[in-house]
């Protein structure tokens, strides 16, 4: 970039600013360029919404396949070069961290909101006054959302958990199973959560989920314990043990190696004999510490030793080796046992208790802790004919409990099908009225961005968009504020009594994270892209110090 002075004596001498490899947008140019980028990441989700969206199927460079209706899954696996392409990205992203769901719709929503937003620039109204439109509009609705949501208590209604589960799933791969998947997911959450002080305490981690190949969906399980992804260390051991004691270590089951290097001379064969004899002997000292604390199975997060593993199986103790720490903290809360870090530490106050462990083989061996008195910890093995499916059932399992515990922790829900953006964008109309300026426009295109959801589920379900969204506003207009579309019958009705219901949670994030993401881009005017913007110095032709550089060619489009 060149700028040459004008002074009193005629033309001055170039200054160079940011270097030759460095691009720049500006003004107009530059709103036009983000607004189609925002744009074409809602586009490329729009069509996975709702029960009836499609499918994406996504190939990486190495062939590996993801199929799969998740918005935050797709856009996470697209190599998105654009930088206010990123940011629409950062919306799902946002939206799966904070609540794990209604991550597409929150994407559509900021996508329709760039849109109205380009419709208000070509009329020459000034981005600062849209934004502030925006942001009035958008607290307005999270107000509206607050009035709108329904206090539920799930106690006496354990019911609505499993239809907002149930509403979570419909659509995805796992559909034919949904009222399992969620019967799955309500006990999963119910079987974890606990009361402190009136306060309600979820950790979703103590949720831990396996899948094996091979079987139905509709085969998935719960377990009221843990499957650990491993085998007994010995063919001769028990596969099956009832009221079983047991042990958590968190040592090798080894003889130790020395820390320093050192060098035994060994001259005859009896003095071979007499080492490996005292190596038995440590060994065999080491099982027996552990059986007599009166452990019938050892979980051990390092190796077992193949001597130690005879010397278990000869004493009828089962041994499982190499377990994940975050499995042995699984089996500390689910047994609540203790993990030892010396076996000379063990005694029978640190041994914990499970009605069964047993290995099955699945498609691969796992064994099975179930039964324990208070697990604290549960395991939901889900089932599938193939990886993709499988994969795509975990998605699927993940967003249902996702909605459950953020349903449970507000306490309050929604009516789905579209209703809520519909109601709401019928008060935002009504209250773009009271503000005189031209944020009244901007308030009004905030409200016609929120129809995009019950126009895109009639779109992605074959009805006329068009004759759907005037059957569903005329339903508003008469105070039926719970109309939208019921997409398994394929008309306008009652959500909430057709059973379709979401958390408020997520509608809330969706709204705050769409409408903070599609201000930030429109006040952007100037997008600037250099080779190497994040060194500070000096950059061969004059680099600009400071600053976050974009890659190369990013600013072309997705």
């Amino acid at each position: 970039m060149i700028i040459i002075p004008q002074g009193r004596h005629g033309v001055g001498q170039p200054i160079f600013i940011l270097g030759e490899d460095t691009e720049r947008q500006s003004g107009r140019n530059a709103q036009k360029n983000n607004i189609a980028a925002g744009k074409a990441v809602g586009d490329t989700v729009r069509t996975t919404l709702g029960p009836k969206g499609m499918d994406k199927m996504l190939v990486d460079s190495m062939g590996d396949i993801v199929v799969t209706n998740d918005g935050v899954t797709i856009l996470d696996e697209m190599e998105i070069e654009h930088p206010a392409a990123k940011m629409m990205v950062e919306v799902a992203k946002t939206q799966e961290e904070q609540v794990g769901d209604g991550t597409t719709t929150a994407v559509v929503i900021g996508s329709e909101l760039l849109k109205k937003a380009e419709d208000l620039l070509d009329q020459d109204i000034h981005p600062t006054l849209i934004t502030r439109g925006y942001n009035l509009a958008s607290s307005k609705a999270l107000e509206e959302l607050e009035d709108m949501s329904e206090e539920v208590d799930f106690e006496k209604n354990r019911d609505l958990l499993r239809k907002i589960a149930m509403t979570s799933i419909t659509g995805k791969s796992a559909e034919k199973a949904y009222e399992k998947y969620g019967d799955l997911a309500v006990r999963a959450v119910e079987s974890i959560m606990e009361k402190t002080e009136g306060e309600l305490n979820i950790d979703k981690d103590d949720i831990k989920i396996e899948k094996s190949e091979g079987d139905g969906i509709k085969n998935s399980e719960l377990i009221e314990g843990l499957i650990i992804d491993k085998e007994m260390v010995h063919a001769d051991m028990p596969k099956k043990i009832k009221n079983a004691k047991v042990a958590l270590v968190n040592t090798a089951i080894e003889v130790e190696e020395t820390s320093t290097n050192a060098e035994i001379q060994i001259s005859s064969p009896d003095q071979l004999e007499s080492f490996l004899d005292q190596e038995e002997k440590m060994l065999k000292g080491m099982v027996e510490k552990i059986v007599d604390s009166g452990a019938d199975v050892v979980f051990c997060q390092k190796g077992i030793d193949d001597i130690a593993q005879h010397y278990f199986a000869k004493r009828g103790v089962a041994a499982v080796r190499r377990v994940k720490s975050d499995d042995m903290e699984r089996l500390a809360r689910a047994t609540e046992a203790k993990i030892v870090n010396s076996v000379e530490d063990l005694s029978t106050n640190d041994l914990g208790e499970a009605g069964n462990i047993e290995e099955r083989k699945e498609k691969e061996k796992m064994i099975y802790v179930k039964d324990c008195k208070s697990p604290r910890t549960v395991s939901l093995l889900l089932k599938g004919g193939t990886e993709h499916v499988i994969d795509e059932a975990e998605r699927s399992m993940n967003d249902a409990l996702d909605c459950i515990i953020t349903a449970l922790k507000s306490g309050k829900i929604v009516s789905g099908g579209g209703s809520v953006e519909q109601e709401i964008s019928n008060r935002l109309k009504k209250y773009a009225q009271s503000e005189s300026g031209r944020e009244q426009l901007a308030i009004r295109a905030f409200a016609e961005a929120l129809e995009v959801i019950p126009r895109t589920l009639a779109e992605n379900t074959g009805i006329d968009p068009v004759d759907a969204l005037v059957e569903i506003r005329s339903a508003h207009d008469e105070g039926r504020m719970n109309h939208g579309l019921n997409v398994e019958k394929g008309k306008v009705g009652d959500m909430r009594k057709a059973g379709v219901i979401e958390p408020l949670g997520i509608k809330k994030q969706a709204l705050q994270s769409a409408s903070e993401a599609a201000e930030m881009i429109l006040r952007i005017d100037d997008v600037v892209s250099a080779g190497d913007l994040k060194g500070g110095g000096d950059s061969g032709g004059g680099g600009m110090p400071g600053g976050g550089g974009m890659p190369p060619g990013a600013m072309g489009g997705l």
